[in-house]
């Protein structure tokens, strides 16, 4: 007799606390988060500020426009957005758009009034639940998505490391807006470097490095990146009082507008101009900003789900609910649209935060550092920033993930390949597309091999066709082939009592069966189903 292997009593304690960890509502409590919450905070406002104001240098609008949409989709978005994670702000993806928008509107105040229809329009997608177009692009895509935009951060990135900085910081599209791309930029940093430069993004590098170790989160008091930020601006310091041939001046470092006096906010920040509210122009390029900045926030936000380490899932329709009143209040208030911002996003995940809290506390670092310290924020080197930024997009285009798809097959690898490469060299939006319809053929491939029937027996000259729950047009090739193969004298039963839907395409296709049956010598039996009625109608 074989001994049977003792049972450990189940703790039911274990259970629950599995369960809530799985819950894609649960969320640690701030008073045990916010820690890492406030670490991370940090983190992303050094990354958000340098994007925030190169995405608005690159969309030639005002430069305080998108930090303020940076404020607004911090603290706002970030208080009503179920997602824990996802950062919202100015999007690289929207730079074109806006760029063409304000000249063809003729100012930026008429392109404010396009940026609050649009927030409107968000809001109603929100409520009509179009926030479940998000789940239906493959995980292969959206991985791809991560490691296009992890290589283009660091491709973009590198030329800052080295001094030179002729494209605004932010800018992911392959053409730059100084008529240069992305290969290009890499060649003509050649013939700019600067020392300084190149000694403060490796030093910054290497703090990162370090600060990622396990020995250092256990004592480290800073997050790495804004010890680096702070070395960075003492040693630039240094090098310019000393005279050195490294430091670093002018278009060098963070340029943010100094705001000293309330007048001069008033003057800085644009209002809507309203009187162009029935211009069609104005409409169509809401139109378009809802529709993009929707996509991207949707793309953002189910691949900021697939890097939470806690595997939570947050509410598409709430998002696009919080992106429409946050777009509403970025037009009111002079911003840049907004969207969910993978770069940012990923910037917080990689920084250990827990919860929103993260994402509403940068909003309000961005608040009080333009507001109190813009001064010591100028004195900021982009290269150290460009260093922070490299290592964010290393941590989204780590290798691993390639080989994780290498091992799943041709039908994985081959649309990840193909959306990272074609994001590299176009955009996020035609990237995404591209790499989804790659997907989508092998999703048509796949279906036209899966027979939407069960043969479930052929018995001399008699033959019964189980037809499965769902038929599409897709199932038309395969059925039509299988009908085909019955010679003279076949008796062919076609069972549909388990059909619960089916298109057209294929009642038409078993119509044409039976009226030509006659006539190719079959008999053909139809169960379950009413041919006489059109529109995929059953037989009860």
């Amino acid at each position: 007799m074989t001994s049977q292997p003792a049972r450990i009593p189940r703790d039911p304690s274990a259970d629950e606390a599995a369960l809530d960890l799985r819950s894609a509502n649960w969320t640690p409590p701030f008073r045990e988060s916010w820690k890492s919450d406030a670490g991370a905070s940090i983190v992303v406002f050094l990354v958000a500020l340098p994007l925030c104001l190169g995405i608005a240098l690159a969309s030639g609008a005002p430069l305080l426009s998108g930090v303020v949409t940076g404020i607004i989709g911090g603290i706002v978005v970030g208080w009503l957005s179920g997602s824990h994670l996802m950062v919202s702000g100015p999007a690289a993806g929207l730079t074109a758009i806006v760029l063409s928008a304000i000249t063809t509107l003729g100012s930026f105040s008429a392109f404010l009034v396009a940026v609050v229809l649009a927030g409107a329009m968000q809001v109603g997608l929100g409520l009509l639940r179009a926030g479940v177009i998000g789940y239906y692009f493959p995980n292969a895509v959206i991985r791809g998505m991560l490691g296009g935009i992890g290589i283009i951060i660091i491709l973009k990135q590198i030329p800052h490391a080295f001094g030179y900085d002729a494209s605004p910081e932010g800018v992911q599209s392959f053409q730059q807006p100084n008529d240069e791309n992305t290969f290009s930029a890499l060649l003509n940093m050649l013939d700019h470097v600067e020392t300084g430069a190149i000694v403060l993004s490796v030093l910054s590098l290497a703090i990162l490095v370090l600060w990622d170790q396990k020995f250092m989160k256990r004592v480290a008091a800073l997050p790495g990146a804004l010890v680096a930020v702070i070395l960075g601006v003492i040693l630039n310091s240094v090098f310019t009082d000393s005279g050195s041939s490294l430091a670093l001046g002018g278009s060098h470092l963070v340029s943010l507008p100094v705001i000293t006096t309330f007048e001069e906010l008033r003057g800085a920040i644009s209002s809507p101009a309203w009187s162009v509210i029935s211009n069609g122009a104005v409409w169509t390029v809401a139109i378009t900003i809802a529709v993009v900045a929707s996509l991207e926030t949707l793309l953002s936000l189910e691949a900021t789900d697939r890097i939470d380490p806690l595997k939570r899932e947050a509410p598409a329709n709430r998002e696009l609910l919080a992106q429409g009143v946050g777009n509403m209040l970025c037009g009111l208030a002079g911003g840049l649209p907004m969207t969910g911002v993978i770069v940012r996003s990923s910037a917080n995940v990689y920084a250990g935060a827990k919860t929103r809290a993260s994402a509403i506390l940068h909003g309000v670092l961005l608040l009080s550092a333009v507001v109190t310290i813009p001064v010591i924020l100028n004195r900021i080197p982009l290269a150290v920033l460009a260093a922070i930024l490299i290592y964010t997009g290393w941590k989204l285009a780590h290798p691993r993930q390639l080989m994780y798809f290498l091992t799943k097959g041709f039908h994985q690898w081959l649309p990840f390949m193909v959306t990272t490469a074609a994001i590299l060299l176009t955009d996020l939006l035609m990237g995404i597309v591209i790499g989804l319809s790659v997907s989508l053929v092998f999703i048509l491939l796949e279906h036209l091999r899966s027979p939407s029937y069960t043969l479930v027996g052929r018995e001399g000259r008699t033959s019964r066709i189980q037809l499965h729950e769902h038929l599409t047009f897709l199932s038309k090739a395969n059925l039509t082939t299988l009908l085909q193969t019955f010679p003279r004298g076949s008796e062919v039963v076609i069972d549909g009592t388990r059909c619960k839907r089916i298109d057209h395409d294929v009642m038409e296709v078993l119509r044409e069966f039976l009226d030509s049956a006659d006539a190719r010598g079959v008999a053909v039996d139809i169960v379950g189903l009413d041919l006489g009625r059109t529109g995929g109608a059953l037989a009860h």
